[in-house]
């Protein structure tokens, strides 16, 4: 028996060691992927990763281009298919990493739905699920050296946020009829008051789709041109770049929380949508 745990153990340590050094080289190359455009010298162009460009011939981009971000969403939404489909295929009684990782995503944005917008919103609990996977899989994608991050662009960002703006609006009239204005209408406020607050709170909603696509566009172009601009200063710096080297790596963690966060963040705003259309009332 003690045999056998100190081989598992064994086993263990030589599977960190390994999932370690595949981390420490995956680093490596994303820092060496951003500094090899700034090899010659101080040249920061940190916008340009978000330039979208046909991915076969250099002409302009056409509606019917396949472009680099067609490329990096169909990636995504292959990721998602991998994890939920594939990964789950053999719905074993004891499940293997791949399906945990989709059992333990599914449970979370479940008890999410549920917990925020209350059991009646569960029947819409799928479309939710499906938004907080793809903008999870674009921000982890967007993360390897030299992808495209599609959620980095507001048009990608803004159909998302208008889809669920739209659907929670027709959804709150479908459901509730008129009284759906009631959401505008502030009951608990002083007669005087509640006119004003009409007005603030309708402006508030048709402003929703703005601040939900430009909050998790932003983020993310923010932090990859933070990236680059480090990357800038380490290619130009050369051996004493170190400094900016050591800034990449921790701007890295920090973006591989963001992205995460991100999703979360999307998410928990449609289901905070999806309650005032289900439950209007003030």
């Amino acid at each position: 028996m003690a045999t056998e745990s100190t081989n598992s153990e064994t086993k263990r340590g030589a599977g960190r060691f390994i999932a370690f050094a595949f981390f420490a080289a995956g680093i490596l190359a994303f820092i060496l992927a951003l500094m090899d455009d700034y090899a010659g010298g101080l040249a920061i162009h940190p916008m340009d990763q978000f330039v979208v460009s046909p991915l076969f011939g250099d002409g302009p981009v056409g509606i019917f281009s396949i472009t680099n971000a067609t490329l990096w969403f169909a990636l995504a939404v292959l990721a998602v298919v991998l994890l939920m489909v594939t990964g789950t295929r053999g719905r074993a009684v004891i499940p293997s990493r791949s399906q945990s990782i989709a059992e333990l995503v599914y449970g979370f944005v479940r008890n999410m739905v549920e917990d925020v917008a209350g059991k009646d919103a569960l029947p819409y609990f799928p479309y939710i699920f499906t938004l907080f996977l793809y903008i999870l899989c674009a921000n982890f994608l967007g993360l390897i050296p030299t992808a495209f991050t599609t959620t980095s662009h507001i048009a990608v960002t803004a159909v998302l946020a208008l889809a669920v703006f739209l659907t929670v609006t027709i959804l709150g009239f479908v459901k509730n009829g008129a009284s759906f204005l009631s959401l505008f209408w502030v009951s608990s406020a002083p007669l005087v008051l509640r006119p004003i607050l009409a007005i603030i709170e309708l402006i508030s909603y048709f402003v929703r789709p703005v601040s939900h696509s430009i909050r998790l566009a932003g983020n993310i172009m923010a932090g990859h041109a933070v990236l680059k601009v480090f990357a800038g200063f380490a290619g130009a710096l050369g051996v004493a770049g170190i400094a900016p080297v050591i800034g990449i790596v921790a701007i890295y963690a920090l973006e591989v929380l963001v992205a995460a966060i991100q999703a979360y963040v999307f998410t928990i705003l449609t289901c905070v949508y999806l309650k005032d259309a289900l439950h209007p009332h003030h």
